[in-house]
């Protein structure tokens, strides 16, 4: 499962976005540090084609591919020395996969600020960056004694270490890890650093921004070349609760084509470098997230481990060539159906049926 890990500054419009996002009611307030425990909301993944492969198959259920986002304790300047509540809520987005920072942009009187500046996106940017940076540099020096004790009598040990003290100098610069070429993921994979992840921006902008190019451009060059998107936690919050064509319907009136959802979960897709796959029969139809590039088995093993490692063959039509035909067996009678084995490499849109022994 894909989880995303939200992070900013307190009343950047985090909490409000996580609500409409998730379509949940945890507090929201107009205060500093409103989220105390960090907030977790499972939120399925816009899929058109499953309706369509329902239809053809009857099937009873549909379940489409899920997206976690966990909302944190927002942070401030210090807070890796103990500032408004420390960085504690860190450990909780760990395991994600990718970070959202929430950056607010736009000036509202009636917003409280965590102190008493003016918006400044630039200055949110660098603070929260900073944070991370501090964060990972704390975990990783934790881990130093251990190491250079072990390194003593295990001289294979003295290559990790000096791997990640360097590391530490690096990140002493300023310099995210995800910024290092040939960034060394396996020696650092158990420590889960935070900087190490790809981070994506999510301007939180007022409604005439949503369509202003110029702006939104001269927002894009603060993170660039990171990936970034625009919302409006107040748009989002009157989409919360309305059906996908009202929603739409509302979101076309401010010249806006998706939803914050929908663009977050195909920024993140882009990002993570991931893509869904389709099993489809009557008891239901379903779609399963992978790496782009993944093998049929490797595939197969998202589905469960023994499927990979009895994998004999998949039979696979693309989902335009199966609606098209109608049906599995007219798609068949076309000869739009084929078996594919080991070495095939997925793509986004197959429909499949895995063949596999389980006694291997």
């Amino acid at each position: 499962m894909v989880s995303v890990g939200i992070v900013g500054l307190p009343n950047v419009g985090k909490s409000t976005l996580f609500n409409a996002l998730t379509n949940n009611d945890i507090l929201a307030a107009n205060y500093p540090f409103a989220t105390i425990e960090p907030n977790t909301g499972i939120v399925p993944v816009p899929d058109e084609r499953l309706q369509k492969l329902a239809e053809i198959y009857g099937s009873d259920k549909q379940l489409p591919a899920s997206v976690t986002f966990v909302d944190i304790a927002g942070l401030v300047a210090g807070a890796s020395k103990g500032e408004g509540l420390g960085n504690k809520f860190l450990a909780n987005i760990r395991q994600c996969n990718a970070i959202l920072h929430i950056v607010r942009t736009f000036h509202n009187g009636e917003i409280l600020r965590h102190d008493d500046s003016e918006v400044n996106p630039a200055s949110d940017i660098e603070t929260i960056n900073t944070e991370l940076i501090l964060a990972d540099m704390q975990t990783i020096q934790q881990r130093l004694p251990k190491l250079q004790k072990e390194s003593k009598s295990k001289p294979a040990i003295r290559e990790q270490l000096n791997y990640l003290e360097s590391l530490v100098e690096q990140l002493k610069t300023g310099i995210p890890l995800s910024s290092i070429p040939n960034l060394n993921v396996e020696s650092i994979d158990d420590l889960h650093l935070l900087t190490a992840k790809p981070i994506i921006y999510a301007f939180n902008v007022d409604e005439d921004t949503l369509t202003n190019n110029e702006k939104q451009n001269k927002l894009s060059e603060l993170v660039a070349p990171a990936r970034c998107l625009f919302v409006c936690a107040k748009l989002e919050e009157e989409l919360k609760g309305l059906d996908s064509n009202d929603a739409h319907e509302l979101l076309e009136s401010y010249g806006v084509k998706e939803t914050g959802l929908e663009q977050m979960i195909h920024v993140s897709y882009d990002t993570l470098g991931l893509q869904s796959y389709l099993t489809a029969g009557p008891k239901e139809v379903r779609a399963w997230t992978i790496k782009k590039g993944a093998t049929a088995p490797q595939a197969a093993g998202v589905i469960h481990t023994d499927f990979e490692r009895g994998f004999i063959a998949a039979q696979i039509v693309s989902y335009e060539d199966l609606v098209s035909a109608g049906s599995e067996q007219a798609a068949k009678n076309a000869g739009k159906i084929r078996t594919e084995g080991k070495d095939y490499v997925m793509q986004a849109n197959d429909v499949v049926e895995f063949r596999f022994n389980v006694s291997k």
